[in-house]
């Protein structure tokens, strides 16, 4: 039996007269430094989530991440339902944000009209705080599909450097036969309508490594290869890779090169990602990534040595394509904005998430998290058009009224 108008209406009552204990939990939540490379933090924030969903039944277990002591340990919440189905709900630990740059930048809770700022508001404490919110109003208003839900809620306490192992125990604990796994990163709301992921980019990261010949720029030029001008060579050919009409996107990040301005520079090296919605658009590109490997075309003018690049790819992500299971979990989020007198529209982003892991055998839909803006940015200069970190307040309780009734559907009738 799905919800009623009436019950609708009286969530959103529910939500909003409990929204200064949600801001609360929100601010509790911020104050604690959870950067990825604070294992200190991010266990401390673990320890404070279990408390805050523990009176809903979940019970904890914490699982060491690959990164072992430099990193914080995944959450893993669970709850047994009545019934085979199984719902994941996923958000992570961490935050992009060392303890001295929130010091330093003035950058921590604070309400300032409707936004909620902080490191972390948006990506992803934010989040979790609608996970909770949802699950609250389902035990409320639609107590029979919240019992007979297994729920298994992950925290990631590495997403922002991208752990795979946590992708595997996605995985593990929603099982092939899980129903969805609804992922907890921002979303935006604009003009009546709910903007929900249902597909991402895939990456590969990669390095050149360029070798040269050192010599000395005054006396022994001609003797000397530029490594430096081999990498810039192969830079522009890799950049080339780039087909924006299917998709793909090729940039280097980062470059380095010679030791000082009087030497012909002996090494260089490039580290760079390439990104596309489309798994074969990226294998195409990786291939012509990898045809570079071996790129010879810079000698010394005496002609006695010959500079070389190597191409690795350090790790890759999958893409998230558009795929039917999502197709089909969007439907039902559809039809949950629906009785609720709004929309949803289904996007496609270019950034990760662990979505990017789990889509392939468990239906998945992200952007679940409050509207917000700034993600990562905890600088705050008006002058310059910088601004920090925020969530929109007035946000929260739609998104969890949404996810609430789409979970209550699909708890009763497996749609």
């Amino acid at each position: 039996m799905g919800l009623s108008a009436a019950d609708i209406a009286s969530m959103r009552v529910f939500l909003e007269e409990r929204m200064p204990r949600y801001l609360s939990i929100l601010e509790e939540m911020v104050r604690i430094n959870s950067f990825t490379g604070n294992p200190e933090g991010v266990n401390r924030l673990a320890s404070y989530t279990t408390e805050v969903f523990a009176h809903l039944g979940f019970v904890a277990e914490h699982v060491d991440s690959v990164q072992g002591e430099r990193a914080g340990r995944h959450l893993v919440l669970t709850r047994a339902g009545a019934s085979e189905v199984r719902i994941g709900c996923v958000s992570h630990l961490d935050t992009v944000f060392t303890d001295k740059e929130e010091k330093y930048n003035k950058f921590s809770y604070r309400i300032q009209g409707d936004r909620a700022y902080g490191p972390g508001t948006n990506d992803i404490k934010g989040g979790t705080v609608v996970m909770l919110m949802m699950l609250e109003a389902m035990s409320e208003f639609a107590p029979r599909a919240f019992e007979a839900v297994t729920w298994v809620l992950l925290f990631d306490a590495t997403e922002e450097t991208e752990s795979d192992d946590f992708g595997a125990l996605c995985l593990e604990r929603i099982g092939p036969g899980g129903r969805a796994c609804l992922v907890f990163e921002g979303g935006v709301i604009r003009d009546g309508a709910f903007r929900l992921v249902t597909s991402r980019k895939g990456r590969a990261v990669f390095k050149i490594l360029a070798r040269g010949k050192a010599a000395h720029a005054g006396v022994g030029h001609r003797e000397g290869a530029s490594a430096i001008v081999q990498l810039a060579e192969i830079i522009m050919r890799i950049s080339k890779l780039t087909d924006y009409e299917n998709g793909l996107t090729v940039n280097i990040g980062r470059v380095t090169g010679g030791i000082a301005i009087n030497r012909v520079s002996h090494y260089a090296e490039a580290e760079g990602e390439m990104r596309a919605y489309d798994t074969e658009v990226l294998e195409r590109g990786l291939a012509g990534l990898r045809a570079l490997n071996g790129l010879s075309t810079i000698e010394s003018a005496d002609g006695s040595y010959r500079c070389r690049a190597v191409v690795r790819v350090l790790r890759r992500n999958p893409a998230w394509s558009e795929n039917a299971a999502s197709k089909r979990l969007f439907k039902c989020f559809e039809r949950a904005a629906d009785s609720m007198g709004m929309r949803a529209e289904a996007e496609a982003r270019g950034g990760l998430s662990d979505g990017n892991f789990t889509w392939s055998a468990v239906p998945t839909i992200d952007g679940l998290g409050p509207d917000g803006e700034n993600s990562h940015c905890s600088e705050r200069k008006a002058e310059e058009g910088k601004d920090q970190e925020y969530a929109l307040i007035p946000s929260f309780v739609p998104k969890a009224m949404l996810c609430a009734i789409a979970c209550s559907m699909l708890a009763e009738n497996g749609e």
